[in-house]
């Protein structure tokens, strides 16, 4: 009998004897929580699941304390769509557009971004706390993410890389394999990659999503020398606080802060994340200012 599935954790592996390495994800409450915020259209739903994976399956590569982005622009019913992950794999996201537009019945339970997104680009950003930022972006070539993800590895870092996604309202999966710098043969790296990869192949949706990451590897990889690490908690995170949010303000000046005040009675931020209310008073828009400020409005 298969054991209990993993909630909300991601595991990194490797494959003894090759130069590939592994991540395999499950987001369940962290994954509710933000659907909770919104009420987005099951379809719409979904692919924002997958989004939500693949940003902690990427998050899982960075080294320092930063964030992973990866986003998406359409012209589509879903104008925008965008996941971050944190070092800690803490995630977030929100999606953007003319829900209306959305025509269900074409899609069912798929999440087919032809539909969703129309023409559209990919991008995924790194931002670490303490460097450079670094952002690729690609033209999106299928209907599938994971097909697109592929293709942005392959263009942008020149990395083989496989990954399988699943979702459901309920809960996210994903399972990837990457080639890393070859310390072997060619030859070698190609067979094994290929191997690996047909493996892979086989995975189906319902395992993903009702299997325990150890059943799942086992079920796929039992004769190749699978050594796994640690499993990371996930968690949904948002990173606004009153401080951001009045340093956002403070750039619209004092004046234009006050008149909104003064016809509405408060100055009202709400976050698009989190749902997080902060509000401001006439005394706390003033407190927000410098004196001199003041004189020069």
């Amino acid at each position: 009998m298969a054991r209990m599935k993993d909630h909300d954790t991601l595991q990194r592996f490797l494959f003894d004897g090759t130069d590939i390495r592994g991540e395999i994800t499950t987001l369940t409450s962290s994954y509710r929580n933000i659907l909770a915020l919104n009420n987005y259209p099951a379809p719409i739903a979904l692919l924002f699941g997958e989004f939500l994976v693949a940003a902690s399956l990427i998050g899982a590569s960075l080294k320092h304390a930063g964030i992973v982005t990866v986003q998406a622009t359409g012209s589509g019913p879903v104008t925008a769509i965008m996941a971050e992950c944190t070092q800690n794999q803490g995630v977030r996201g929100i999606v953007r557009g003319n829900f209306e537009l959305l025509d269900s019945s074409k899609l069912g339970d798929t999440t087919n971004i032809t539909e969703l997104l129309g023409a559209a680009t990919l991008a995924i950003t790194i931002e670490p706390e303490k460097g450079e930022r670094y952002q690729g972006i690609v033209e999106m070539v299928s209907s599938k993410l994971s097909d697109c993800l592929e293709h942005y590895f392959q263009q942008s870092a020149q990395l083989k890389t496989k990954i399988k996604l699943a979702v459901s309202t309920k809960s996210a999966s994903g399972l990837l394999i990457q080639q890393m710098p070859l310390t072997q043969s060619t030859e070698q790296a190609n067979l094994n990659w290929q191997h690996l990869s047909t493996l892979m192949d086989t995975l189906k949706d319902s395992e993903q999503l009702k299997l325990s990451h150890n059943d799942q590897l086992y079920r796929l990889f039992h004769e190749d020398n699978v050594r796994t690490f640690e499993s990371q908690h996930i968690s949904f995170f948002c990173s606004c606080s009153l401080e951001r949010t009045e340093r956002a303000l403070v750039s619209l000046g004092s004046e234009e802060l006050l008149e909104t005040c003064k016809e509405q009675g408060l100055v009202i931020i709400t976050c698009q994340f989190c749902d997080q209310e902060y509000r401001f008073d006439k005394n706390s828009i003033q407190a927000m200012f410098p004196p001199s400020d003041d004189i020069l409005h």
